[in-house]
């Protein structure tokens, strides 16, 4: 038995090797899907399935400290990020961009509570900002990317032949890293997508890279390509929002730990549905890698979501929206002195509300969408109570995230200070009630007999039995 064969100049080639090539994205990606049919041949040899079992247990344990092949999201990240060039930051680049953030910085004093937050504005090329936030993207998925990588184990074992699951030994561990494989693959594929549609390093409205604050010059351009509007003018639109959410996540810490902590919580209690997996294992066909991928990238191992996921979600974008309605109400206050002002308000309501091509891609990969649906609710919101509190009563409701208005609240915002108010008298009479009781004002240390609750015919004596007796 031979494991090479020559290929068209002549030279030999490792059937495995063309496979996973295939399979990963390599030089061979591109061709006959019947050629992948003849590389993965091999399986009906018992000797060779054995070999191809060590080799790709050594290939995907390289590196690899967990069921999820971080390394490969990366490299995929930095190849899809420079897929139709990704150019350098030039010096008059990074000037730009460095003077839209100062004077994005002094556009917002008058209009927020919270004071400058002191970073350096930074320019970035789209491979800069994979690097910033590709450790956040691995936090939020990680517990996808592991039930995935299960899911794909058990649908390709059920694919083998009968007769060769016993030859097959530990190859189940292989088989998870080669689904811990192909998820990173496509997270990888789907952030440097992303790196294309993103103007700056809190677009999606998560701290995706904390502690900084930076633009990306080429995205931003493309940004108001569609708009009869000055270059200039976008980019200080733009700074303007970046700066605004680098204020509210630099003075309220809580909240970046908040959002990323719901959407590990979501995640954590995500399942699958392996009556789904059961249906797409029919259509995955082991011997043709592309068909993985296709059902990665399709959305066939996507979670299921229970009503309690669906109870988080809700909440989760609750928080996202009241992010970005108060960053879209300040902005807009900010610039409102900015000609443009209005019709970019516009965009990137829209782009925020419908998302880009890879944020549906990467919904489709982890089951969750980071867009603030009721971002236009929770602008009127913030912009009703800058009325009725004024800058610092408005931007205190940050504090806390007990004080954080609701989906009730953006259903009706006018309602919002008396509904607070009902609620701090309530817990107003139970503390003074509770007072009360400690320092012995109900008479005998109990309540006042005709109190509703308690039975006028009974003496003291006998209701102190019925408590002993219950």
């Amino acid at each position: 038995m031979t494991s090479n064969r020559p290929n068209d100049d002549g030279d030999q080639q490792d059937p495995l090797s063309e496979m996973f090539a295939k399979l990963f994205g390599g030089q061979g990606a591109g061709v006959d899907p019947a050629e992948t049919a003849k590389a993965a041949g091999l399986l009906a040899d018992p000797n060779m399935l054995a070999q191809m079992f060590q080799q790709v247990q050594a290939m995907m344990s390289a590196g690899n400290e967990g069921p999820v092949n971080w390394k490969l999201a990366h490299e995929n990240a930095r190849r899809a990020a420079a897929v139709d060039g990704d150019p350098s930051v030039s010096a008059a680049q990074a000037r730009e961009v460095d003077e839209a953030l100062r004077l994005a910085e002094l556009w917002l004093d008058p209009v927020t509570d919270f004071s400058s937050t002191g970073l350096i504005g930074k320019a970035w090329a789209r491979a800069e900002w994979v690097e910033a936030t590709l450790p956040t993207w691995e936090r939020m998925t990680e517990p996808v990317a592991n039930s995935i990588a299960f899911a794909l184990t058990s649908a390709l074992t059920e694919q083998v032949p009968e007769e060769m699951k016993q030859m097959m030994g530990g190859a189940r561990s292989m088989l998870q890293n080669m689904g811990g494989a192909l998820f990173g693959m496509q997270l990888g594929q789907a952030v440097g997508a992303l790196s294309k549609e993103v103007v700056s390093s809190t677009d999606i409205g998560v701290p995706l890279a904390p502690g900084e604050m930076a633009l990306l010059p080429a995205d931003a351009r493309a940004f108001g390509g569609g708009l009869n509007v000055p270059e200039r003018d976008v980019l200080l639109f733009l700074a303007v929002r970046e700066a605004c959410h680098a204020r509210l996540f630099t003075h309220v810490p809580w909240l970046a730990a908040h959002l990323l902590g719901a959407i590990e919580t979501y995640a954590r209690g995500i399942h699958i549905d392996m009556s789904r997996i059961e249906d797409a294992a029919r259509e995955i066909d082991p011997a043709n890698p592309q068909s993985l991928q296709d059902a990665l990238s399709q959305g066939v191992f996507m979670p299921a979501r229970t009503p309690a996921q669906d109870a988080a979600l809700a909440k989760l974008e609750t928080v996202l929206a009241l992010v970005e309605g108060w960053v879209d109400e300040l902005t807009a206050a900010a610039t409102a002195n900015l000609p443009s002002a209005g019709a970019l308000r516009e965009m990137v309501r829209r782009r925020r509300a419908t998302g880009g091509p890879a944020e549906h891609a990467f919904s489709a990969l982890v089951g969750l969408e980071l867009r603030p649906r009721r971002l236009r609710e929770a602008a009127a919101l913030w912009a009703a109570l800058g009325q009725e509190r004024g800058i610092a009563g408005r931007d205190a409701i940050w504090q806390h995230p007990d004080l954080l208005p609701t989906a009730e609240d953006l259903d009706d915002p006018a309602g919002f200070t008396a509904r607070r108010r009902q609620v701090e008298a309530s817990g107003s009479e139970v503390d003074e009630a509770l007072q009360k009781l400690l320092e012995g004002g109900f008479e005998g240390g109990q309540p006042d007999p005709g109190a509703p609750g308690t039975d006028d015919g009974d003496d003291g004596e006998g209701r102190g039995q019925d408590r002993e007796g219950r």
